[in-house]
């Protein structure tokens, strides 16, 4: 194993001017993370300088089989954390050969929507706080959980310290520090209040650059935890019952509404979307009727409500 330690942290740097892209990119799923690696000629810095990629789109539900080549196009560049030098991590969004996007590419539309004049001149920012869950690989129960039991009750775990309480810690300050290697907006981490359950914050980012710095904050999450041996869950109520579930609650502000007076903007805001509370939780993804029951520090999920300082809004953000 000591062989395999000393090649995987091999510095190429000394002995070839080549470096390792890894292409990162959604799955059919809209959740599950896949990638593929290539070598080029020399360390890049602009995502237009890279090639695009292909892909087999029939092997991600993404593409029928009679008509499966997907098209990736490089659109954000980060250091690699796993291979280091001037290897880089690559996010892409995903078109077809005519260059059309395919339906699971999201980013494309929200680039549309982020390069608009009226909408850069607003410097919308965004503040992502990641919530998931460690489990064990082979029994797929929360690390720190007693194998078919269950631990004390929620209370002392939220930012808590100690073998009794924080499950994981290892594993989320490798995450951290590697996000900050990458050069991810990462600005925080903190244990949840269900055992074995974390969270990250990515922000305040700008624009379209907040969803990708969290899909990479994600992936090397995964690459982390496959490491470990451990899974990862993003489920939004892992464990039925009387603990916490998980969400990615979004914080956002303009830059109109960060200035003097803004609150008045901020309450025309909160207006329009309560005018579309249903449209927006069926874009919010599956599951979340399982953890917006109005209890475990959330709202009901048909229910549109806002307060100032109101831990509930968590669950309508």
């Amino acid at each position: 194993m000591s062989l395999i330690n000393d090649l995987i942290n091999l510095d190429l740097t000394d002995t070839t001017k080549k470096i390792i892209a890894e292409y990162i990119w959604i799955g059919g799923s809209g959740m599950d993370l896949r990638s593929k690696a290539r070598t080029l000629s020399g360390p890049v810095s602009d995502p237009k300088e890279l090639p695009k990629w292909n892909y087999d789109g029939s092997s991600t539900g993404q593409a029928p089989g009679t008509d499966s080549e997907v098209i990736l196009y490089p659109q954000a560049i980060f250091k690699d954390p796993f291979r280091r030098g001037n290897n880089i991590l690559v996010m892409c969004d995903a078109y077809t050969p005519a260059g059309d996007p395919i339906p699971t590419n999201k980013r494309h539309a929200a680039a549309q929507i982020f390069s608009h004049p009226d909408v850069e001149k607003e410097v919308p920012w965004y503040g992502i706080e990641q919530e998931y869950t460690l489990l064990q690989k082979d029994v797929r129960w929360p690390i720190g959980w007693p194998v078919g039991g269950f631990p004390g009750p929620q209370g002392p775990y939220y930012c808590s310290a100690g073998a009794d309480k924080a499950f994981g810690r290892d594993i989320v300050d490798s995450h951290y520090k590697a996000c900050l290697y990458a050069g991810v907006n990462i600005s925080g981490i903190n244990g949840e209040v269900m055992p074995g359950q974390w969270e990250f914050q990515v922000g305040p980012s700008v624009g379209i650059s907040a969803g990708d710095e969290l899909w990479i904050a994600r992936y090397i999450l995964e690459r982390i935890t496959e490491l470990a041996g451990v899974v990862l869950s993003f489920d939004p109520k892992p464990i039925p019952g009387d603990w916490n579930g998980a969400g990615a609650h979004t914080n956002y502000s303009t830059k109109t509404m960060r200035e003097d007076g803004g609150i008045v903007v901020i309450k025309k805001a909160i207006e329009k979307l309560g005018l579309r509370h249903k449209e927006h939780i069926a874009a919010y993804g599956e599951g979340n009727e399982r953890r917006l029951t109005g209890r475990h520090e959330t709202a009901d999920i048909n229910s549109f409500s806002w307060v100032s300082c109101n831990k509930k809004m968590h669950g309508i953000t």
